[in-house]
């Protein structure tokens, strides 16, 4: 279980990221682009490193991989919005 500390920690890290990034940008009041951007590129790179790591366990775990896929959508996700907003 040690080999997957590092890939719990960027998970939750990743999802905590997400959750933050999708309430600010769902806000329908007033508009802050350059924080919002900042946290899509934030969102992004979270989910490039989940995914990185999470494919490094692949081989071993069903979850890793199904995690690794989802984290890839999720940094093309926020590359797409990121070129709606600036």
């Amino acid at each position: 279980m040690a080999d997957l500390r590092q890939c719990v920690r960027l998970n939750l890290d990743c999802a905590e990221i997400c959750a933050a990034t999708g309430a600010m940008a769902s806000r329908r009041t007033g508009s802050n682009e350059a924080v919002l951007a900042a946290a899509i590129k934030a969102c992004a790179e979270a989910g490039n490193r989940c995914g990185e790591e999470c494919g490094k366990h692949v081989d071993k775990h069903e979850h890793c991989r199904i995690c690794a896929e989802s984290c890839g959508r999720c940094a093309a996700a926020c590359d797409e919005a990121l070129s709606q907003v600036q």
